[in-house]
């Protein structure tokens, strides 16, 4: 459990990213959009698009614990909150970014084993390399922290701002969704909730 190998990410699952196939899609969207694929502006976007998608659709079909790794036995039993942890995704919907911060909250359990630092950056990057929905994404990074470590209590926070609404729709530029994934104590004990999310917040007036 405690033992998970950090598994690389650089590029998409071969077996389900066709990069060939991406291009030729591509440049046939181009041609459908009244776009000429051929003339040199054009030339080698489908081979960029590609490229480009598999680069951010490369946490696919990979499981989210992998990109966690390791657990360290610190003997540590207070609060372990990582705040302003950047990241960008791909809205499933229409294909558009969405950016922003997550905040991750737990309680290590009672071995008080405890996550690298960079591994829950790690984990949030995986995640986020997907096409997604900001809720989803939310509730995947607080289940793979709980199903790998056991932790007391999970508490994850997303803000993001979405492009298909900044770009396109209502066009609110600036506007950002928060969504929220509890777990654990931080389900059970208002107190502690509250302590985690006054942190976040306070770190997050800071900055701004």
């Amino acid at each position: 459990m405690f033992g998970v190998a950090n598994e690389s990410f650089g590029e998409a699952d071969p077996k389900r990213f066709r990069r060939e196939r991406v291009q030729s899609l591509v440049a046939e969207l181009l041609e459908a959009m009244g776009e000429d694929p051929g003339r040199e502006g054009l030339k080698q976007t489908p081979f960029r698009v590609a490229e480009m998608f598999e680069e951010l659709l490369s946490g696919t079909g990979r499981p989210s614990e992998s990109f966690l790794g390791s657990m360290f036995p610190a003997g540590h039993e207070e609060m372990v909150l990582l705040r302003d942890i950047s990241f960008f995704s791909l809205c499933e919907h229409h294909l558009l970014p969405f950016f922003g911060d997550v905040h991750v909250a737990y309680i290590p359990n009672e071995s008080g084993h405890i996550a690298g630092l960079s591994g829950i950056a790690r984990l949030v990057d995986g995640v986020s390399k997907r096409l997604q929905v900001q809720e989803r994404f939310t509730t995947e990074i607080a289940n793979a922290i709980q199903e790998s470590m056991r932790p007391k209590g999970v508490l994850v926070v997303v803000e993001a701002e979405h492009l298909c609404m900044s770009m396109r729709g209502s066009r609110k530029v600036g506007s950002k969704a928060m969504t929220s994934a509890v777990r654990g104590a931080f389900k059970r004990d208002g107190v502690t909730r509250a302590e985690a999310l006054e942190l976040i917040t306070k770190g997050r007036d800071a900055n701004h």
